[in-house]
Order: C-alpha cells, then sequence, then structure tokens
C-alpha cells in the first residue's frame, strides 16, 4: 500500500498507527502480535514514528457529560480587521481558553471556527460576553449549539475506508 501523503510509512508502520488510535493503551506486546513483528522491533518501530512526529502524544478521552460539560458549542468568528498584529494576538488569546478544544481559521463567511464545551447555558453566555466578544478586533460571532452527537472520532482513516 503507497501512502501517497507520505512515502515513508510502510503497512506496518500504517497497522502500528491504526491499532493505537483505537487503543492507545495497547501493550507493545499486544500489539506486536497483531502486527506480526517482535516486541523489540515494534517499540523501535513505535519510538521512530513518535520521533518523526506522526504520534503527537498519548490521551485520555474523557466522557464530557460526566465530567460536567452538557453542552457542545461551535462558534464562527469575523474580525475587523486581518492584519498579522491583529490574528496573531487572536491566535495566542484563543490559544489560553480552556472551554476552546478546537480552533480552526477558515475561509468563507468567517475568519475562524471554534469548538467549544459549557457547562450550561450561563456559562455559554459568560464565555461569549466576558471573553469572545472582548477580543480586540471581534465584528461577529456566530453560535451554534449541538443538540445531537451522531460521531465523534479520533482516528484518521489511514486504511482509505
Amino acid at each position: 500500500m503507497s501512502n501517497s501523503a507520505n512515502d515513508d510509512l510502510d503497512d506496518i508502520d500504517l497497522a502500528i498507527l491504526d491499532l493505537l488510535q483505537a487503543d492507545g493503551r495497547i501493550s507493545n506486546v499486544d500489539l506486536a502480535s497483531q502486527i506480526n513483528l517482535s516486541p523489540p522491533a515494534t517499540h523501535a518501530r513505535l519510538k521512530r514514528l513518535q520521533a518523526r512526529g506522526y504520534i503527537r502524544r498519548f490521551t485520555a478521552l474523557l466522557d464530557q457529560e460526566k465530567v460536567g460539560f452538557d453542552i457542545t458549542c461551535y462558534v464562527n468568528i469575523s474580525l475587523r480587521m486581518h492584519g498579522m498584529d491583529e490574528l496573531e494576538h487572536f491566535r495566542a488569546s484563543v490559544i489560553k481558553m480552556k472551554r476552546v478544544l478546537e480552533c480552526y481559521q477558515t475561509t468563507g463567511e468567517f475568519d475562524y471556527l471554534l469548538k467549544i464545551v459549557v457547562r450550561n447555558r450561563r456559562d455559554l453566555q459568560q464565555f461569549v460576553q466576558k471573553s469572545l466578544s472582548r477580543l480586540p478586533g471581534v465584528a461577529r460571532i456566530h453560535t451554534s449549539l449541538v443538540l445531537d452527537e451522531i460521531k465523534c472520532s479520533t482516528e484518521l482513516p489511514l486504511n482509505n475506508f
């Protein structure tokens, strides 16, 4: 299998990455067994994948509702000005906001798309009024509340299915 995005990944590397996406806590012995490689060779490949940046970090995915964040929102933001200083200030500010899980610069009607979590409607109101709307240069904010999560995955489609 050729990976057009990066030809230095072979089928074994892709299998390791795919298995780790499904279970980041899989033991090296179990991982080696599933890819038919020795544990030392598997460990060496894993370290190489980490060193080359294919694996950014290992983490635990929490159940957001069980830890008290009942609302997910997508927030579109337009800036008044698009100079480098304004963009950098906006980005630096957003990076510091713990409720912002993801932030993307986008094309189209809005400049940025943020995925945020809040505990309730009051928390959302305060976050928008006291944090987002007070950022210098923000011209427009459009918030959409998630009613139902249909699919949420962190696994990239490495095998193209």
